[in-house]
């Protein structure tokens, strides 16, 4: 495991409503001081953010604001996006990066995946950068070349000073939204491939000092087992972050 503080996100995804986002922000900002040895962060959806963040910010929570997405040009004539700088003006700090559901739902391609972390480590944003294999990709032994296309494309021109921004979540997409988790080996095996393809990237020294997360179906019953792992530096949680109790649960492994 990586020297230094574990790193578990909640991923709200398009869930909740103002007045319940505003609930779980409560609910979870007044737990935590700002000596906790893990570091936080959650991700509501656009039309929450202002609200999460002055809950986050009252309350002066170690939680950290993030973002599900964003694009990577600056402001201008791009409908329905969101820029960076206008995450910034709401108070977020971290963003999202190649989640499963933006490539594979959303077909974001990989030249784009690199564009949007180059700007967000550029506008000194946190990126949390998402890799991870389909079921089929999985089944036919191609998980370690995905990852590594993945993370080779995605990171492509991310210099060594910029990787202290940046966690890797391992997403098995066949384990997101399923309840199905990967088993603690497959968890430990992806993220051996991941720190020994940054350390190919990087250097060895460097690998050893990235965060990666698990991302598929964390949950308070698996999540003692996976952190043992030594390879497992935290989790990016779905479902499991938009129940206080179960999300307060899986932070508490990590303490």
């Amino acid at each position: 495991m990586a020297a230094h503080k574990p790193y578990i996100g909640g991923n709200w995804k398009m869930n909740l409503h103002v007045a319940q986002a505003d609930v779980l922000a409560q609910k979870l900002a007044h737990r935590f001081s700002r000596s906790e040895p893990v570091d936080l962060v959650i991700c509501p959806a656009f039309p929450h953010l202002q609200k999460v963040g002055c809950v986050l910010r009252d309350a002066n929570s170690p939680i950290r604001l993030g973002a599900q997405d964003f694009y990577h040009e600056p402001n201008g004539a791009f409908t329905g996006e969101v820029s960076l700088s206008m995450l910034e003006d709401v108070g977020v700090s971290a963003v999202l990066v190649g989640h499963s559901e933006r490539r594979h739902v959303l077909k974001e391609q990989n030249q784009l995946i690199n564009a949007k972390c180059l700007a967000a480590l550029n506008a000194w944003m946190q990126v949390i950068f998402c890799v991870g294999e389909k079921i089929e990709q999985r089944e036919s032994n191609q998980m370690d070349r995905v990852i590594t296309d993945q993370l080779t494309s995605g990171l492509k021109g991310v210099t060594s000073e910029q990787m202290a921004q940046v966690t890797i979540a391992y997403e098995p997409v066949w384990a997101i939204g399923t309840g199905h988790a990967a088993t603690p080996a497959d968890a430990q095996a992806a993220h051996t491939a991941i720190r020994s393809h940054l350390a190919k990237m990087f250097g060895h020294l460097l690998s050893q000092t990235v965060r990666i997360q698990y991302g598929g179906s964390g949950n308070p019953k698996n999540a003692a087992e996976l952190f043992a792992q030594p390879d497992v530096d935290g989790f990016l949680v779905g479902g499991a972050s938009l129940v206080a109790d179960h999300f307060l649960a899986i932070i508490d492994v990590t303490r």
